[in-house]
């Protein structure tokens, strides 16, 4: 899945080996699009609108991974939506999901570290033990879950997208040889943005206090926003400083995580990534000469 300026499109194999797309236009809206340009605000909506977008493609590819394209009508007409979805849309439900998610990630490290106070006493003790448990969590449940087939593949395709976009970046022409050549990691990967999540909360959960307990869980709830705001501003500043050889190491932590979170594709991975960039390009284009056009008139 590749995001541009207008739109967001996804592409898959499917059984015959043909390529389908799905493409989710961005909506214009003036809050959001005033929110996007407020420091620190901005990385909370952009994580709310990755959620959402997320969803949907995730969706497209499941649905249709393993259905052979003459039986679309019949086994995907047979598939209806949960009750939960029909209510709340599945855009809603990738941003409950990645809210309830974050919320346990949080709350289970302050729950251990708490746990062992009574060996590791401190406000800064604790912080940091609650920040290491955190980093353990985080890192385990990567890396067991890649070593299931299907999350490996979906490895597999992440860092097909990050070979393609490295080989744009560096003005190569996106062929299948070109891409293989190129890094599957990216500094502006999500996957470094979790990484910093829990290093940036550190600092963070430094201010309030740990004791007592319930004070020190509502604190972990209640600055899951600002811990998100901060930290998407330290993703693109370091993304910014990727080319200053002795800033540049501030990115290296997040490049390490992506050693889990990606695996080098295959050809056929990569050809995929290829056609769905090409179409990306190829309706964002589209998109940006029909606004034009509007504007125009």
């Amino acid at each position: 899945m590749f995001q541009g300026k207008h739109t967001s499109v996804t592409a898959i194999r499917r059984k015959d080996d043909s390529i389908d797309y799905l493409e989710v236009p961005k909506q214009p809206k003036p809050i959001r699009t005033k929110l996007k340009k407020i420091p620190f605000i901005r990385g909370v909506v952009a994580i709310i609108d990755a959620s959402g977008n997320g969803t949907k493609h995730l969706n497209f590819s499941t649905e249709r991974y393993d259905v052979d394209p003459s039986e679309d009508e019949e086994v995907l007409g047979k598939e209806e939506p949960s009750k939960l979805t029909l209510l709340l849309g599945a855009a809603a439900i990738g941003v409950i999901s990645f809210a309830f998610v974050k919320t346990i990630f949080t709350l289970l490290p302050a729950l251990a570290a708490a746990s062992l106070e009574f060996i590791f006493p401190g406000h800064v003790v604790q912080n940091l033990i609650e920040g290491f448990i955190k980093l353990v969590l985080l890192l385990g449940y990567i890396y067991f879950i890649s070593l299931t087939p299907i999350v490996k593949r979906v490895f597999q395709y992440h860092g097909a997208e990050h070979k393609v976009i490295n080989a744009y970046e560096a003005g190569l022409p996106i062929t299948i040889e070109n891409v293989q050549k190129q890094s599957r990691l990216h500094y502006r990967c999500g996957s470094s943005f979790i990484l910093f999540t829990v290093v940036i909360g550190v600092f963070i959960y430094l201010l309030v206090p740990t004791d007592p307990l319930w004070v020190r869980l509502v604190y972990r709830v209640v600055l899951i926003p600002v811990v998100l705001g901060v930290s998407f501003e330290v993703l693109q500043l370091t993304n910014k400083l990727r080319n200053v050889p002795i800033l540049k190491v501030l990115g290296y932590p997040g490049l390490w995580v992506q050693l889990l979170t990606t695996k080098n594709p295959d050809d056929k991975q990569v050809d995929v990534a290829i056609h769905s960039f090409n179409e990306l390009l190829s309706r964002d284009k589209i998109r940006e000469e029909d606004d034009s056009n509007t504007k125009v008139v």
